[in-house]
């Protein structure tokens, strides 16, 4: 095993690499190369018998695991709504691997569930939330519907005389599920693992831009699980909260709010008629590593009352050693888990409120100018950028996949296809504090010499 001083070489290596790696992320293409791909094949061998020193593995890793990376951390990558990493959140997170803490128990971790004390605390004020607001750390957006929703399910549940914990759902009363038709694909993964199913969701049609149409929404009542979302991943849009959320709590229903990157609107006042009445939802998920460009791993949960997170969530074991202090494996499915709330911390700590609203503003500049300049090149915008997105229609399928690829292999930037209502087109995320206008510009010619066919 390496002594201290050996650790300390390991350590110094691994920054000089990162700093390598970081200086030449925005010269190189977006997409790793053919050379690249195939130098991964150094990598694939049977498990060594003897092991392998520490500065041999890292030097394996950079030569050949460096090159093989998408330039997600750089300025032109616009493929899904991934956000870059704000230096100090990065390098407090390597503190923080450092430390190797379990962020399960306040016995294991005071730091860390002081620090989710404190993120609990900012993003509550910052985003306009119910006071006394559960806040859980998870692994991303997906995991945060996952927990939201089965909160709701069992305070619907309950409600009705039925323990779910206890009992689990053989013989439960039912329970209805209203969601949007463009609803983001993982409230329905989150709706299979909770015993839900889809056969039997209330599907709600949408309008041009994705919105759930607020006039076809089934009547609603206190067995109703109604899922809303804030951003739509293809086109931005947000569902109409003013209309939806007051008269969900009306008639006693559970509001959850998928809001993995649009969530983050709710700390610009720009965007306050996007957000009204999000705050009378019940529960909501959000992402830090996209809007907010904390590093991966940073998925959040929101709960309006914090003890129908907890009995959804909590375990009991004769070893565990629950305090009178925040115990992390309360907000979350997972016992163990690392320290999430550190480089969270030191991003909003470093942004401030003004900081996080100036992101916000600028990601969306940055969307209605590069859907600005497209237009200017003739292609096909429909409607005005909302928040982060832009659609861009070239044609058919086929043609769509033709520039899109040709897009990609000029390496400039790199941009996804998606489609709605059966046209496709090449969708682009602007998620990254990088992303400057100059970044725009070059990805704009680059589209254009893709769709002219000179790749």
């Amino acid at each position: 095993m390496p002594d201290l001083d050996e650790f300390a070489g390991l350590l110094e290596q691994s920054k000089n690499y990162a700093l390598d790696y970081i200086g030449g992320v925005d010269t190189r293409d977006v997409f790793p190369g053919d050379a690249a791909i195939r130098g991964l094949a150094c990598l694939v061998e049977d498990l060594p018998d003897a092991g392998v020193d520490g500065l041999e593995i890292l030097r394996l890793l950079h030569e050949y695991g460096s090159p093989a990376t998408v330039a997600t951390t750089g300025r032109r990558y616009f493929g899904f709504v991934t956000g870059g990493a704000l230096p100090v959140s990065v390098a407090a997170r390597w503190l923080a691997d450092v430390w190797d803490q379990n962020a399960g128990l306040y016995v294991m971790s005071p730091i860390a569930a002081t620090l989710e004390d404190v993120c609990e605390k900012w993003l509550v004020e910052l985003l306009g939330l119910p006071g006394g607001t559960a806040m859980g750390l998870v692994s991303g957006s997906s995991m945060g519907t996952l927990c939201g929703l089965a909160a709701g399910r069992n305070r619907l549940l309950r409600a009705h005389g039925w323990d779910a914990r206890r009992d689990g759902l053989f013989g439960a009363p039912p329970i209805r599920v209203v969601v949007g038709e463009e609803a983001h694909s993982t409230v329905f993964k989150a709706l299979s693992l909770l015993g839900l199913g889809s056969a039997r969701v209330e599907v709600v049609p949408s309008d041009g831009q994705g919105r759930m149409d607020a006039t076809r929404v089934p009547e609603l009542d206190d067995a109703t699980l109604l899922i809303l979302q804030a951003g739509n991943v293809n086109t931005g849009a947000f569902d109409p909260f003013e209309r939806l959320c007051p008269l969900a709590r009306e008639q006693g229903a559970w509001v959850h709010i998928d809001g993995a990157f649009g969530l983050w609107a709710a700390a610009s006042r720009r965007f306050a008629d996007l957000t009204a009445s999000m705050a009378l939802a019940d529960s909501w998920s959000a992402d830090a590593h996209k809007t907010l460009n904390v590093p991966y791993d940073s998925g959040i949960v929101f709960c309006r009352e914090r003890p129908a997170l907890t009995e959804a969530l909590q375990l009991q074991g004769a070893y565990i050693a629950y305090s009178d202090q925040r115990d992390g494996m309360l907000y979350t499915p997972e016992m163990s888990r690392r320290a999430r709330s550190v480089e969270l911390w030191a991003a909003l700590k470093a942004l401030g409120r003004a900081g996080v609203a100036e992101l916000v503003d600028d990601l969306h500049d940055k969307a209605c100018y590069f859907a600005d300049r497209l237009r200017e090149n003739g292609f096909d915008i429909p409607g005005e950028a909302c928040f982060n997105q832009v659609n861009v229609y070239v044609g058919d399928e086929a043609e769509t996949r033709r520039v899109s690829q040709g897009i990609q292999s000029l390496g400039t930037c790199w941009c996804g296809t998606s489609a709605r209502n059966g046209k496709p087109f090449i969708r682009i995320s602007i998620s990254s504090f990088r992303t400057t206008y100059d970044d725009i510009d070059r990805s704009v010619q680059a589209f254009a010499r893709a769709a002219s066919g000179h790749e």
